[in-house]
């Protein structure tokens, strides 16, 4: 009987004994969790922070470090899921050998933004007439502008809904359906472009050619269709809506095409763009047509879904080599 009684306080101290070394173990569990927190915290927070200077880079590499301020809002917003919209700011923070003119009144209601080397040194430029997305004339074609001129060109940069700037997709839809509808009109204004730069004393009048995106590339392949009055030198389209595949009709073309493609963009099938670059090589029409492989529609655009940095540097520099050859 002594020897269970004598055993009762070594269990008290036992009990005691477990509780707080489980206590101290706790602590420190706690401490270790509290100085991990604190080193991982930072690391999220300065990777988060890494994401909009890594598409300024790659943007920046896209234009060859030429007009990386030009875009940074647009690299920006692509790391952030933000939707590009006209704005009151400048298109371009950096200006410096450019010469600007805003709101150029080249057609009927339209006014342009018009864009050209400061120093032309007496020589007269090729210039490009540019054609604004189905979100019209923004900051961000306004950009790409002042990125073409920089290689050495005239670029007039269209207007095509009349001063409308699309601020949701559904907007940008009615306003690209409105346009096609007016055909006429919409070709007409695309026909006062060429005239207009054609007049300036600056440009070589035989040296123009047409650019566009999307709804802007399928315009530009429609000003080639008719520019018999005003032939141009290349036409140059990205993943273009629509895209015309009949040969008769694209026997109007007499200067080589250039075409950007993705073979997974569901506006324009694969096929399509099989059936287009084969009635240019019937009707004898000089072209380079690139497909990339795995792209969708608009991978050109750094604030779309679909934006490739990589595929995107590779097309510009297609570009900016088709234009010095022909132009």
């Amino acid at each position: 009987m002594f020897s269970s009684i004598n055993q009762l306080p070594n269990r008290k101290v036992i009990m005691k004994t477990n509780t707080i070394i489980m206590r101290k173990i706790s602590l420190s569990l706690l401490s270790l969790s509290l100085l991990i927190a604190s080193i991982a915290l930072p690391m999220n927070m300065a990777n988060h922070r890494a994401i909009p200077d890594a598409y300024a880079q790659t943007n920046a590499a896209m234009l060859n470090a030429q007009a990386a301020n030009d875009i940074n809002i647009t690299g920006n917003a692509a790391a952030s899921n933000i939707s590009i919209a006209n704005t009151t700011s400048s298109a371009s923070n950096t200006t410096e050998g450019l010469q600007i003119k805003r709101d150029v009144h080249y057609f009927d209601s339209s006014s342009g933004y018009l864009v050209y080397p400061s120093a032309t040194t007496g020589k007269k430029l090729p210039a490009v007439v540019m054609i604004h997305e189905n979100k019209g004339l923004n900051d961000y074609i306004k950009s790409m502008a002042n990125t073409l001129a920089r290689e050495g060109y005239v670029v007039l940069a269209v207007d095509l809904f009349k001063g409308q700037v699309a601020q949701t997709n559904q907007q940008a839809q009615q306003l690209a359906s409105f346009a096609r509808s007016k055909s006429t009109s919409t070709i007409s204004n695309l026909q006062a472009a060429v005239n207009y730069v054609s007049s300036l004393p600056f440009v070589d009048s035989t040296k123009i050619a047409s650019i566009g995106w999307c709804f802007g590339g399928g315009q530009s392949l429609q000003l080639a269709l008719r520019s018999e009055q005003h032939p141009l030198v290349a036409t140059i389209l990205y993943y273009g809506t629509p895209l015309v595949t009949d040969k008769q009709q694209l026997s109007k073309i007499k200067w080589p095409v250039l075409g950007i493609f993705g073979d997974k963009d569901q506006a324009i099938p694969l096929s399509n763009i099989q059936q287009f670059k084969a009635a240019l090589d019937g009707n004898g029409i000089q072209n380079e047509i690139h497909i990339y492989k795995g792209l969708g529609h608009a991978f050109a655009n750094p604030s779309g879904a679909n934006y490739a940095p990589n595929e995107t540097i590779d097309a510009w520099q297609k570009t900016l080599e088709f234009l010095k050859k022909h132009t």
